[in-house]
Formats: C-alpha cells, structure tokens, sequence
C-alpha cells in the first residue's frame, strides 16, 4: 500500500500516546496535544517511509524532516501551536537520535520502537479493511 504524508499524518495521531513520549514529558502528555514529545520518534518514521534526512533545532530541541526532493515536513509542528518556528540548525543522523548516550537516557529506541509497531499495525488494519 502506497502512503501519503497524509494518512501518515492521520495514522501518527492514532499512534502516539504517553509510551512514546519523550521520556521527562510524558506526565505532561494527552489527547489534546498529542503531538506533544513525539518529534524524534515521529522524523525516524517518517524517514522509514519517505526517505530524506531529519533535522533538527538546537534551541527547541525539536526534530522533522526534509524528504528527498527537498520539502521540509513537521508532523509534530501542532505541539508548538502558531507561537514558534523552529530552525535547522544541522542535519542529524538517525544513529545519533537512536544511539548516543542522551538518546538512551530518554529510551528513544524503545519508544521508537513501540511507535513504529503501532503504526505498522494501524497500517495493516487500513489494508485489510481496503482489501476485504
């Protein structure tokens, strides 16, 4: 199945939850921004599906995307909502977001991990139900 930024978009919302949260944010995490503490879980997905780099900004310590034809895309910009515009300050790896010793601290690869077969799941759930 084919997958837009869109049902990407939609697919994350049903996804994210207190577990994938960033760790020291998750007792602040609920439904009414729950987009909240996902960025860096959030710009590894979508680098599986759409390829590109994830980028991120220093002073907001926030992370998204620029898909390969160079269309930047923050599914999480929403937790922020219109009172800041993060900045690219670099290009950041995704071994450093899931291994360095600050991304273990915060079990980035746990909830990496835990985010991704949700949204695996709900994928599939939309596949089965197109296909039956």
């Amino acid at each position: 199945m084919d997958i837009s930024i869109k049902l990407m978009e939609n697919v994350l919302k049903k996804a994210w939850s207190k577990e994938t949260c960033y760790l020291p944010d998750q007792e602040k995490w609920n439904n009414q921004n729950p987009a909240f503490g996902q960025c860096a879980v959030t710009a590894l997905i979508v680098q599986d599906f759409f390829g590109g780099e994830i980028l991120y900004c220093v002073h907001y310590h926030h992370y998204w995307n620029r898909l390969p034809n160079g269309e930047e895309i923050d599914l999480t910009r929403s937790q922020f909502g219109n009172k800041i515009r993060p900045c690219a300050d670099k290009v950041v790896p995704r071994e450093y977001i899931l291994e360095s010793e600050p991304a273990k601290k915060v079990k980035t690869l746990e909830r990496y991990l835990l985010l991704r077969n949700k949204v695996d799941e709900i994928i599939n759930q939309k596949e089965k139900i197109y296909y039956d």
